[in-house]
């Protein structure tokens, strides 16, 4: 696994499928520089195999709230093909990471990374975000971020069953109370919709109709990100577009809404995937395992 040693959006890393791959890439990161600065310096590491799962904790420095789990889809095509993105959907599901699993999570990564920052003089309040590739060897950090990820937040969001602002004040007065984060039951899904070029240049300007139709859909938010609106209208400015969202008691459900609301939507170039929370089937590992398979360094 290849990647930029900088920022660059979560885009500049290959999984190389060979050694012809990877010259290539480490030459549009150093000698062409796609990715600016971010690529002066690589990493290379092993590859880990496996699902990924994006596991979000509250803390104020003492105590632990676990966020419903949750499921990126990174890959700009269905199947988990083609180049890296910020993320083009996400879902959150009942069942999806079983109790086994979960334990293992917090005690030996979640409550070992708080213990670590303590020691180190630097308690941490607020949204802790494990990226995890669920190995055969058990959960693997592949990356963490002090916040909740998007598109995650936006199937999180829609799934929350407590009040967001007394619980974020409680985590920073250091009062947290993990009872009262509590979550609705059902799924949550969220379908980004992307501009055409994305995840490279996105091509902006193309007018967004039908967001009033997709409003009416039962359960479904659009959450707007690479827009602007201009005399009543509301035009593409970005590469994440919109992040189109719905809950349902079931992820069938809410990935059908989703998709209903997704067909009401037209702008010129638009791309979205047409699998997100497709593959969530239950997966058995004796880590008490969950489902799909990804792959990343």
């Amino acid at each position: 696994m290849i990647k930029a040693d900088g920022l660059a959006a979560r885009k500049g890393v290959l999984v190389a499928p060979s050694p012809d791959d990877a010259t290539a890439f480490i030459d549009r990161l150093m000698v062409e520089r796609e990715y600016g600065a971010a690529g002066e310096k690589v990493v290379m590491e092993e590859a880990l195999t496996g699902p990924e799962l994006s596991y979000i904790v509250l803390t104020d420095g003492a105590r632990v709230a676990p966020l419903a789990a949750c499921r990126d889809h990174k890959r700009i095509f269905d199947g988990n093909k083609g180049p890296n993105t910020g993320g083009m959907g996400a879902y959150s599901a009942d069942g999806l990471v079983g109790p086994a699993l979960e334990d293992r999570i917090l005690s030996t990564i979640v409550r070992p990374t708080l213990a670590a920052l303590e020691k180190e003089s630097l308690p941490y309040r607020g949204f802790l975000y494990f990226g995890l590739m669920l190995t055969g060897e058990g959960p693997k950090v592949l990356e963490f971020n002090c916040r909740m990820g998007d598109p995650e937040t936006q199937a999180l969001v829609v799934r929350m069953d407590f009040d967001l602002a007394a619980v974020l004040l409680a985590a920073a007065e250091g009062k947290l109370d993990p009872g009262a984060v509590r979550w609705q039951s059902g799924a949550g899904v969220c379908v980004v919709m992307a501009a055409a070029g994305y995840p490279g240049e996105p091509r902006t300007g193309a007018k967004i109709d039908g967001l009033a139709g997709a409003a009416l859909v039962p359960g479904v938010v659009v959450f707007h990100a690479g827009t602007r609106s201009q005399d009543g209208a509301c035009y593409v400015s970005g590469g994440r577009v919109l992040g189109v969202t719905a809950s349902a008691p079931n992820l069938p459900a809410a990935s059908g809404a989703c998709y209903d609301a997704v067909a009401q939507i037209r702008f010129d170039g638009a791309q979205f995937r047409k699998d997100i929370g497709a593959h969530s089937g239950a997966q058995a590992a004796p880590a008490g395992g969950i489902s799909g398979a990804g792959v990343r360094g």
